[in-house]
């Protein structure tokens, strides 16, 4: 049995990024309201972005300097327990159990359950590592040494920032693509190409392929793709998008379609249940219902669910942004950024390296991507607000809408 007691004011399902900044949120109109954190993992919730960033670039930070468990050990009205999984809740109740057997009853409960890696027929293991949590981290820290070879599985967001990471940590990577370029589901052809061969140029092997299986062998691993062929290396790093964790809504009978379905307080089909983070479908004030899997959505979702579980009545009307490096490219984004929409591209003196790419759909900016263009996120949103009113005739007047600095 965990520590836990038999009921909170409120309940946050998850240990992450939305849970943490759910407890900011509470505490800004309950100072003294029980609450009880339940996590899956084993570790306390960290700043994940570090996980792929920081950690690996900057030799000051630390897991220790990217904990946000600070704020909830100090709090005595707070409890946190991790490696505690819970298996149902039962919203006419008003309780959750959990995987001893137990029950603990809430006032409020918010879903910050987030998201968990997509699977490839590979087994996760010591030297397999579907990329997503601390663990997940030290597993790899100890093994991607200097001179070390790893094998990293996706050419999407965490595919090309780990593979960055590793390179500038003088690990020797191989990249499996299931398309010709990096994030090619992302980025404008010529970007993708840019940014797929400066990774070669820095000693990334570019493999194409789809995988087949995986396995562990001889303190190794060994990858075989569909057409035949073998990679060998140390370890294996898979990062092929992630799925929200949405089952405890869907047995508790919660409207879930791509996530748990919430209303602008983020409330789900039931009054006292609320969802947050990678997990919630949520309507976006500029773009409509979506559902994002960034950090920004988590912080800025978490806290506002946190304020509207312990009584504040504002709609969530934020529309968040993420952002990336790689090498030495960098880069914002805002909105639906996918490359089979309409892209406008605006480069500076017409060579890619400093730019905008906007992103359309019948005539409405539904994202902007700022490649190397700092402090024009607002700005981007502002965009996206003016062409929902009126709609651009000319996608290519958009060019210098935001300067390029």
């Amino acid at each position: 049995m965990s520590h836990l007691e038999q009921s909170y004011d409120y309940v946050i399902v998850g240990a992450g990024v939305a849970a943490a900044s759910a407890v900011k949120g509470i505490r800004t109109r309950d100072q003294g309201g029980r609450v009880a954190v339940i996590g899956s993992e084993p570790d306390k919730p960290v700043y994940r972005p570090v996980l792929s960033k920081d950690l690996w670039l900057k030799d000051d930070e630390t897991l220790e300097g990217a904990s946000l468990a600070g704020d909830l050990d100090d709090d005595d009205a707070v409890d946190l327990t991790t490696d505690t999984t819970v298996t149902e809740i039962d919203p006419g109740a008003h309780v959750v159990r959990l995987a001893d057997g137990s029950t603990v009853g809430y006032g409020k409960l918010l879903l910050a359950t987030g998201a968990e890696p997509r699977q490839l027929p590979v087994d996760p293991g010591p030297r397999v590592v579907y990329y997503r949590t601390a663990a997940d981290y030290q597993r790899l820290r100890t093994i991607a040494t200097e001179g070390s070879h790893v094998v990293v599985v996706g050419g999407g967001y965490i595919g090309s920032e780990i593979t960055s990471a590793l390179v500038q940590n003088g690990v020797e990577v191989t990249l499996v693509l299931d398309r010709e370029d990096v994030q090619e589901q992302m980025f404008p052809t010529a970007l993708a190409a840019t940014v797929t061969k400066a990774l070669a140029d820095r000693g990334v092997r570019l493999v194409h392929g789809s995988v087949e299986r995986g396995t562990e062998h001889d303190g190794g691993v060994r990858i075989r793709l569909a057409d035949g062929t073998d990679v060998a290396a140390d370890a294996a790093v898979i990062g092929v998008g992630v799925l929200p964790r949405t089952g405890l809504a869907e047995s508790a009978g919660l409207e879930v379609e791509d996530g748990v379905v919430v209303d602008e307080h983020l409330r789900t089909s039931d009054p006292d249940v609320y969802a947050a983070g990678d997990v919630a479908s949520y309507p976006d004030a500029l773009l409509g219902r979506r559902r994002v899997e960034h950090v920004d959505q988590a912080e800025k979702s978490g806290e506002h669910a946190g304020r509207a579980m312990a009584g504040a009545d504002e709609a969530y009307g934020y529309t968040p942004f993420f952002w990336s490096d790689i090498l030495d490219f960098g880069y914002e984004a805002v909105g639906e950024t996918s490359s089979d929409l309409d892209l406008v591209e605006d480069w500076k003196d017409g060579e890619i390296g400093t730019g905008v790419v906007y992103y359309l759909r019948s005539g409405l900016v539904r994202g902007v991507l700022l490649w190397n263009v700092w402090d024009s996120v607002d700005r981007a949103r502002e965009v996206i607000a003016e062409t929902a009113k009126q709609p651009v005739a000319d996608p290519e007047s958009l060019r210098g809408r935001i300067p390029l600095g």
